[in-house]
């Protein structure tokens, strides 16, 4: 039997990595619960070959093994920092280079980051919209941490936790559980 997989994508840039590391948790949490392997990476990790690529088959092996693992992933938890009310411009252009249907049907956690609560709309109106066009099943609660929400990079905020929880809850209902753990706050 094949060992389940999470991987999570972080649009950010720039290391260390808030956004990273709120995705990192998410997955980690999904895959503590589920029994599968976390797999976490940002948009650094897909190397040179990335951002002047127009298709897959353009990528060197180390970028490709990275889009492998998502589109096989059995859970995807997507993030991007907020940047100008939306998602990270190489983060959309990762997703430009999938096949429309390389998605569908994948359980699929939402979340960003960014400066303040304005832009807390970011995973409603940017991000499920892209999901939602490779028919992807996005979780219902998704979540959205702003730089109060962190100290020194690392998250802080107790209602922040609750709506991750909320979020891990619900991807679970939907993959099922392999064990009985309970999340730490």
């Amino acid at each position: 039997m094949t060992k389940k997989l999470v991987v999570g994508i972080s649009g950010n840039l720039t290391r260390p990595s808030k956004t990273k590391a709120f995705i990192n948790h998410i997955a980690g949490e999904v895959a503590g619960r589920i029994g599968a392997t976390p797999a976490v990476f940002d948009i650094e990790d897909l190397g040179s070959s990335f951002p002047p690529a127009r298709r897959l088959c353009d990528l060197d092996p180390a970028a490709r093994t990275i889009v492998e693992q998502m589109v096989n992933a059995d859970v995807l938890v997507a993030g991007s920092p907020t940047f100008k009310g939306s998602y990270t411009g190489l983060f959309k252009h990762l997703f430009d280079l999938l096949d429309p249907s390389s998605l569908r049907g994948k359980p699929v956690v939402l979340a960003a980051t960014g400066g303040g609560e304005r832009h807390s709309l970011i995973v409603e109106h940017q991000l499920r919209p892209l999901f939602g066009f490779f028919e992807a099943l996005t979780i219902p609660s998704a979540i959205y941490a702003s730089d109060k929400d962190f100290a020194d990079g690392v998250l802080v905020s107790e209602a922040i936790y609750a709506r991750a929880h909320q979020a891990v809850a619900e991807v679970v209902n939907v993959v099922g559980a392999t064990r009985s753990v309970g999340l730490a706050a």
